[in-house]
């Protein structure tokens, strides 16, 4: 009975009637037989028969026809609920992701670029209704992935980030932002959010950072940029090992705050410091928040009425219960 509601459950309480009855019942059950007065009973011997036993049973067809009728009205149903949502003003995303060597830094466990590759994907599985797209940049920019609604491409875009020798190492902001920025120009959507994301300052590429941000703002287009990198000193790959790893050694975190509070600012978005995988997250779970999609969801109710057996038995309870008063015990006495 866990998967049965009631539209009438008021009608239960007629069930407090069924006490009453019995009382009553008992009340009247002496009048309700046929009785002869004499002097004495000594000359008659008391044997009841088996039928005289069970004529109480014929109030307990009627309590029980009476109660399967108050089930019956209280209208018993199974509900099958199926939902279907969809976006009615959708987000399209780019995550714009830094891929310089300086992303190898340790200063977040076990590295920057690991730590975002984590807090991505948990960005990516809370947005399902919104398109999200992927560039990446070094010195030189590329889209890894477009602005798409299939999320396991995107999954599987940010799972296979990894620094390596496709581009020329640096840090082209001002590339970056104008390839998601490209991305982006052309969409209809109702909101469109850029994720910047770098380790250091502006050093590569021919595209000013403040002129990508202009042409964001031209195109509607919000810059919210995220700092990587704690305070002070960290460990940073300066060469290679002879084994084909990475050397580190401490030195200065260089993030030009300035450039990436102006971006922000000019496109309306906001700029974030991580200096710690739980800073990195609690930013993505901030920028979750400010920006939300407008989702309508239809619930669809498939209703299977469950009263009508009950209406049934009422019904065969009646039945059997008038035919014995009427048949086997109409003349008993």
């Amino acid at each position: 009975m866990k998967e049965v509601s009631f539209l009438n459950p008021e009608f239960f309480w007629l069930f407090l009637l069924l006490p009453a009855a019995i009382v009553w019942q008992i009340w009247k059950r002496k009048q309700q037989s046929a009785t002869l007065k004499i002097s004495s009973v000594k000359g008659f011997k008391a044997q009841k028969s088996l039928l005289a036993k069970l004529k109480p049973f014929l109030f307990v067809l009627r309590l029980l026809a009476l109660s399967s009728l108050i089930i019956a009205m209280a209208r018993p149903r199974k509900v099958d609920i199926s939902s279907q949502t969809k976006s009615t003003k959708g987000i399209d995303i780019v995550m714009a992701i830094d891929v310089s060597g300086s992303m190898l830094a340790k200063d977040l466990k076990p590295n920057r670029m690991e730590a975002l590759k984590k807090v991505a994907k948990s960005f990516v599985e809370g947005r399902p209704n919104d398109r999200i797209g992927i560039v990446l940049y070094a010195a030189e920019a590329y889209t890894k992935t477009p602005v798409t609604s299939d999320k396991a491409i995107v999954m599987e875009a940010i799972q296979d980030i990894k620094y390596d020798n496709v581009l020329q190492d640096g840090t082209g902001i001002g590339m970056g932002l104008t390839t998601a920025v490209n991305r982006l120009k052309d969409s209809k959507a109702k909101s469109k959010i850029v994720i910047l994301m770098t380790d250091g300052v502006n050093n590569a590429g021919f595209i000013e950072p403040e002129t990508a941000s202009q042409i964001a703002k031209e195109y509607g287009i919000k810059v919210y940029t995220i700092g990587i990198g704690t305070n002070g000193d960290a460990l940073f790959p300066y060469a290679y090992a002879p084994n084909g790893g990475f050397l580190f050694r401490m030195m200065p975190v260089e993030i030009d705050v300035n450039l990436l509070q102006a971006i922000a600012r000019n496109t309306g978005g906001k700029y974030f410091r991580a200096n710690s995988n739980s800073k990195l997250q609690a930013i993505y779970d901030e920028i979750n928040k400010l920006e939300t999609s407008e989702i309508q969801e239809l619930k669809f109710y498939d209703y299977d009425e469950k009263y009508r057996p009950f209406v049934w038995i009422a019904c065969l309870l009646v039945l059997i219960e008038f035919g014995l008063r009427n048949t086997v015990y109409r003349s008993f006495i």
